[in-house]
């Protein structure tokens, strides 16, 4: 693009969308900055170094206000979320662009990346809501360091909420007869994970999402995934003293690495208000040697049934409100 051509489109823009284009923003906003560079134009007479000076400031300034990064069509803005490795970014259509920050960390995505495609081949189609599902993957190459990154690009529910954020709105511990629902939901996430062969590694608060008025569970962030008699490749940060002992030992993993988290997750919530029952269940989830605990999710549901039917009788549905 010549200087000249340059400063006509900077002025005519009326908005960012004339000025940067629809279709690729930042191949038009390198040509630009090119085009208007001082070091460009040593010989310019001085009317054409004023007006592309004036151009120059006008599009390094659009840009970094529009502050929008667009990878392969996906616009992305500010991160709507920030996880253990990676920015997600809102993309529209109840999808989340995963951007890893750090390059070394494309391993992790790449398990998570073959953990969703195995669940999504060989998982009941029933329970799949339970996860995410991955719509696209690619690499993207940092036009900057040029450092590569595995991306993904994932399908979720809206109104998604953390158990770290419940937590946070019942500090004092939750009702039994809440968490009930959301343990029985996690068993069956689990269930649906270690029948198609896969061990989430990182059951933890942060990643347990609830949706509050339809009492639905979503397991997040695969990354940390293995096969049962692998090794989980590595511990979220700030978490090291939530593992079962094969974790930091680095022995093989298997489902009860998987329940033994949950259940850690669920006598979190409820706090003081456990009841003796449900804590000799959960005693028996987190046995220390993985060959103690249970490892059939599906059938740690029927007993958890069993427990919560002598406690609280037949199932009735419980309003939950967590507040914005």
């Amino acid at each position: 693009m010549r200087t000249e051509e340059a400063v006509r489109l900077v002025a005519a823009a009326r908005d960012d969308d004339e000025l940067f284009g629809g279709d690729a923003p930042e191949r038009r906003y390198r040509e630009l900055v090119a085009a208007l560079h001082p070091d460009r134009l040593g010989r310019a007479d001085p009317q054409t170094r004023a007006d592309a000076s004036d151009a120059f400031v006008r599009v390094t300034t659009r840009w970094r206000s529009r502050g929008i990064t667009v990878l392969r069509g996906y616009r992305c803005g500010r991160p709507a979320y920030s996880g253990d490795l990676a920015d997600l970014y809102d993309v529209g259509a109840d999808r989340l662009l995963k951007l890893p920050r750090d390059p070394h960390d494309n391993d992790l995505m790449a398990r998570e990346e073959r953990a969703l495609r195995t669940l999504a081949e060989r998982g009941d189609p029933r329970w799949l809501p339970y996860v995410p599902r991955l719509v696209d993957s690619f690499a993207h190459r940092d036009t900057t360091t040029g450092a590569h990154r595995r991306i993904t690009v994932l399908a979720t529910a809206p109104g998604l909420r953390s158990l770290v954020e419940v937590k946070r709105a019942y500090p004092d511990g939750l009702d039994p007869r809440d968490v009930a629902w959301m343990w029985r939901r996690l068993l069956v996430a689990l269930g649906l994970a270690h029948r198609a062969g896969v061990v989430h590694g990182a059951v933890l608060p942060p990643h347990v999402l609830v949706e509050p008025d339809a009492h639905g569970v979503v397991l997040v962030d695969w990354c940390f995934s293995a096969e049962p008699g692998g090794l989980v490749p590595a511990m979220v940060p700030g978490h090291e003293d939530w593992y079962p002992p094969e974790v930091p030992d680095r022995h093989p993993c298997g489902p009860g690495t998987d329940i033994f988290l949950a259940t850690r997750c669920m006598t979190w919530l409820m706090g003081r208000h456990a009841p003796r029952e449900l804590l000799t269940f959960a005693q028996g989830c987190r046995q220390r040697f993985l060959r103690a605990r249970p490892d059939d999710a599906w059938r740690l549901l029927r007993e958890l049934d069993e427990v919560l039917h002598r406690l609280y009788g037949p199932r009735t549905f419980r309003p939950f409100t967590l507040n914005p």
